[in-house]
């Protein structure tokens, strides 16, 4: 725990200060307002805590070789899609060759991260990569209306073998490599799955990549186990 942690006020103290207030809200619904708000903060600090920690990682493995992927305008190697960041961010989604469309929760995520790529892209290089050739890719990029993503297919499927599935199976991924003194390692994958899922929920990760959870969890609905995101909906007058 650093120093500046150590001096850190309580949550349930934090939340005593605030002063927000809604039309006819009851004591009772006051009370339990507050209650949730310093477990708020606490998940607040938790999430930085977690994100520190991930930070502080030892060096990851070294890329065993410079994988070669097919992007938008040709051949490209892993080495190539950091353009001039020194860190390269990966997505792997749902659209290998045996599928006719693509996965829909994919597409929610991808669409979700279209409009802030530029600015994840001041940052850190970000590719989106699946099996299916380019040309299916494309094709869909331009179906969906995503105008920054920058998509690569994996023809051979080495890269997706070696950091997303050894089965080659058609699972989506999410990893971040690093490019320091002349090398590119490994620096972090998602590792959250069906066995490190608690009783009854999905097999999700933490914190969810895509924000159509993040703003379902801050309903009274919640997340419908039985609901599922599609690719189109019948439109409604």
């Amino acid at each position: 725990m650093t120093a500046q942690q150590q001096q850190l006020a309580s949550a349930t103290e934090l939340a005593k200060k605030n002063t927000v207030r809604f039309p006819n809200e009851s004591a009772e619904y006051r009370r339990a307002r507050e209650a949730l708000l310093a477990q708020e903060i606490e998940l607040r600090r938790h999430i930085e805590r977690v994100a520190q920690q991930r930070r502080e990682l030892p060096p990851g493995g070294l890329v065993p070789k410079d994988y070669e992927f097919i992007g938008e305008s040709g051949p490209v190697k892993l080495s190539q899609m950091f353009g001039g960041k020194q860190t390269l961010a990966i997505y792997s989604y749902m659209y290998g060759p045996q599928r006719k469309r693509p996965c829909p929760m994919c597409t929610t995520l991808m669409s979700s991260w279209d409009g802030p790529a530029p600015d994840v892209e001041q940052n850190i290089a970000l590719a989106m990569v699946a099996r299916s050739p380019i040309e299916r890719l494309v094709a869909f990029k331009k179906e969906r209306g995503w105008h920054h993503l920058k998509l690569y297919s994996d023809p051979s499927g080495e890269y997706t073998r070696a950091y997303v599935s050894a089965e080659d199976a058609d699972v989506p991924g999410f990893s971040v490599f690093t490019r320091r003194d002349g090398g590119i390692r490994h620096f972090w994958s998602g590792e959250m799955g069906a066995v490190t899922a608690d009783p009854g929920q999905d097999p999700r990760g933490a914190p969810d990549l895509a924000p159509l959870w993040t703003i379902l969890d801050n309903t009274p609905e919640g997340r419908d186990p039985k609901w599922y995101p599609q690719l189109s909906y019948p439109e409604t007058a």
